[in-house]
């Protein structure tokens, strides 16, 4: 075979396709993971604003990133397993709801599940483990579910109206100079 050739698969298939579904699947991954980071470096800037008023030191920049790209592969995984894909015929604002409320909680199951998995292999009970999710009060819980259901209205309205008059024409609607 020469370098040219593309590899082919036992049915006869190339596999440019399963390259250009990776390298689709990186891309919409990086632009999540980018605007989950935005999002959630505002958060811990906010919160760093608020302890250093009261002489509270918080220096968590990290932990947005961190929980940025955790969060995206988690909303990939979501898709992968279509979540949230009904009421396509209704107004655009139904999907999108649903799609955020779905993913609110897609996050939130997978979020426990990842925290009492690291916790066991660090030798803590599943109820310790399970303590700190979403802030550690019940307050904190529900303020955290409130705000990810805002941070993901946008994006999940963004991916519904791409959905319906395309990605590409949405990306140059919102990126390319009207003339």
């Amino acid at each position: 075979m020469t370098k040219d050739e593309v590899p082919m698969s036992q049915d006869g298939s190339n596999f440019k396709s399963l390259q250009e579904r990776v390298g689709n699947e990186l891309r919409e991954f990086f632009i999540l993971a980018g605007y989950l980071y935005v999002c959630f470096t505002a958060l811990a800037f906010l919160k760093a604003s608020i302890l250093r008023a009261e002489n509270i030191d918080f220096a968590r920049w990290a932990f947005a990133a961190i929980k940025a790209a955790v969060c995206a592969k988690f909303m990939l995984i979501g898709r992968a397993f279509h979540i949230g894909e009904g009421y396509k015929a209704y107004p655009l604002i139904v999907p999108t709801l649903y799609k955020s409320l779905a993913f609110v909680a897609v996050v939130f199951v997978l979020t426990a599940i990842e925290e009492v998995v690291v916790g066991l292999i660090h030798g803590r009970a599943v109820a310790d483990s399970l303590a700190g999710l979403g802030g550690g009060t019940l307050a904190q819980a529900i303020a955290t579910v409130i705000i990810l259901l805002l941070i993901f209205v946008p994006y999940f309205a963004f991916r519904s109206l791409g959905d319906i008059i395309g990605d590409r024409i949405l990306v140059r609607l919102y990126f390319e100079r009207r003339r």
